[in-house]
Parts: structure tokens; C-alpha cells; sequence
């Protein structure tokens, strides 16, 4: 098994007191890559916990960036510290980052500016984006369409990670040079017009995620999810897409590798 994790928050705090053996379990499950999003809660120091994950594991890489619930703290200072933390070779990616309108912990103005501003960044760092949208589709695939695809970006890339959007966000994200990640959320049972989405898009834009600790996939849903259930996702797009497992995840492990140039071991 070749299985990826393509986006998970191990820096919080629940995973303090079991981190190490959260790691094992994942590489006994096959995971044999996994994206730290080391700006899970920047505002409380949660940057070099990411980091510092990244540099232990070797297969752990990292992203850098400021979530739309907390774009409100972007200032100078910020910025510095997530421009120089690009210069770590095991930083391959720039997020989460994007627009949130069910929680606007953030004013939505301020939102926008912020993701504008790390789009820019970003195409300058030759870094792929993750990004993150909810309720926000319109102003999502407008900005991207500015900021990324227009501007340079299609050819870098980048992730709709936890994807939970319509055929027609896809679709658009696709277009623009961009990868899917499914979450746990596709094996929910109210989840049937998102199975339709992946069951629609192409094998080689699709990938894997769990989002750790939230949205742990059936069987295993309201419980603190972890690597290891990258698993349980996998599976069940295997069953939509008529392939095996194993076929699923290599497809999803290559299109990683692929994303941010990472040479097969």
C-alpha cells in the first residue's frame, strides 16, 4: 500500500500526548507521504510545532499560511516569518488558505485581501496553494481566476483540499491547474451528491485527505481522526470509481508526487 495524506493538522494540541504513536499507526496503515499544514492556529504558535514535524519525518512535508478564520492577524511581521519559512526545503506548499463565509471569524473584506495577498506570494515562491472555501464559491473561483490562473499560477498548481463544493467548483478548480482532495466526508451518508463529484472527475486530479483531527471517516466518525484513516476515504473512492484499493492509491499517491515534484522512492 502507497497511500497519501494530503492534509492533516497533527500540530494541535490533541495530539500532544500520542503524536509519536499517531505516526506509527499512520505508516503501518501505508501512508508513506503526508502534508503537515503547519498554520493550523498561527495565532498560537502553532508554525514551528508544523515545522518542526516536517524536519523529524521524513516523509512528512509542510505548507505554510494564514486560514481564512485568522486572516485578520495578517500583518508585516507575519508574512515575514511565512516568506522566510519557504526557504526550508521540506515547505512545499503555501496554505490553507482561501475564504470561509459560514464562520467570517474574519470579516469577509479582510478575507479577501488576505487570500489575495497570499496568492501573489505564493506564485512568487513557485509554491502550490491548498485552499479552502465555504459558502464562497463565486468569489473562490473569481479570485483564483485573477489571482492564480491568470496570473501564472495554473502551470504551479494547487490542492481544493477537504473538497465539499459543487461539480461546477471542481470542475472550474480543475481547469485552473488544480487537484481535489476528498476528505472523510465522502463516506458520510448524506454525502451522495459529493460521490457524484468523484465519481465525475478525473483520475488524475484526485486526491486523498483526512484533514486530521476533524472529520474522521465512517466507521470511525466523531472520534479525533488521524492519519491512519486516510484509509477508510481511499476505499470507499476506490468502490466509486470500480478499482481497487490499491489502484486508488497509487493513482492518488502519484498525483502528489507529481503536484510537488517528488521523486517515486
Amino acid at each position: 500500500m502507497m497511500l497519501v495524506d494530503s492534509h492533516a493538522h497533527l500540530d494541535m494540541p490533541l495530539f500532544d500526548a500520542d503524536r509519536a504513536e499517531v505516526m506509527a499507526r499512520a505508516q503501518e496503515a501505508g501512508v508513506e507521504l503526508l502534508l503537515e499544514i503547519a498554520g493550523s492556529d498561527i495565532g498560537r504558535g502553532s508554525l514551528p510545532v508544523g515545522l518542526a514535524l516536517a524536519e523529524e519525518y521524513p516523509w512528512v512535508y509542510a505548507a505554510v499560511g494564514v486560514h481564512p478564520h485568522e486572516a485578520s492577524l495578517y500583518d508585516e511581521a507575519l508574512e515575514g516569518e511565512l516568506v522566510a519559512a519557504c526557504g526550508r526545503e521540506k515547505v512545499i506548499a503555501w496554505g490553507e488558505i482561501g475564504l470561509d463565509y459560514h464562520y467570517d471569524h474574519s470579516p469577509r473584506e479582510v478575507q479577501r485581501r488576505v487570500f489575495r495577498r497570499q496568492l501573489q506570494l505564493a506564485r512568487a515562491q513557485r509554491l502550490p496553494v491548498i485552499i479552502h472555501t465555504r459558502e464562497a464559491e463565486d468569489e473562490t473561483i473569481e479570485i483564483l481566476g485573477e489571482e492564480w490562473a491568470g496570473a501564472g499560477g495554473r502551470e504551479v498548481g494547487g490542492i481544493l483540499h477537504c473538497f465539499t463544493g459543487t461539480r461546477r467548483l471542481a470542475e472550474a478548480g480543475v481547469g485552473m491547474g488544480f487537484y481535489v482532495s476528498f476528505s472523510g466526508v465522502l463516506t458520510f451518508k448524506n454525502a451522495e451528491e459529493l460521490r457524484a463529484v468523484a465519481r465525475a472527475l478525473p483520475l488524475d486530479r484526485l486526491l486523498v485527505e483526512t484533514d486530521s483531527p476533524y472529520l474522521a471517516p465512517i466507521p470511525f466518525r466523531g472520534q479525533r481522526n488521524e492519519p491512519a484513516r486516510v484509509r477508510e476515504t481511499a476505499a470507499v473512492l476506490a468502490g466509486l470509481r470500480g478499482l481497487s484499493l490499491e489502484e486508488v492509491a497509487r493513482a492518488t499517491t502519484g498525483n502528489f508526487r507529481r503536484l510537488f515534484g517528488l521523486a517515486a522512492d
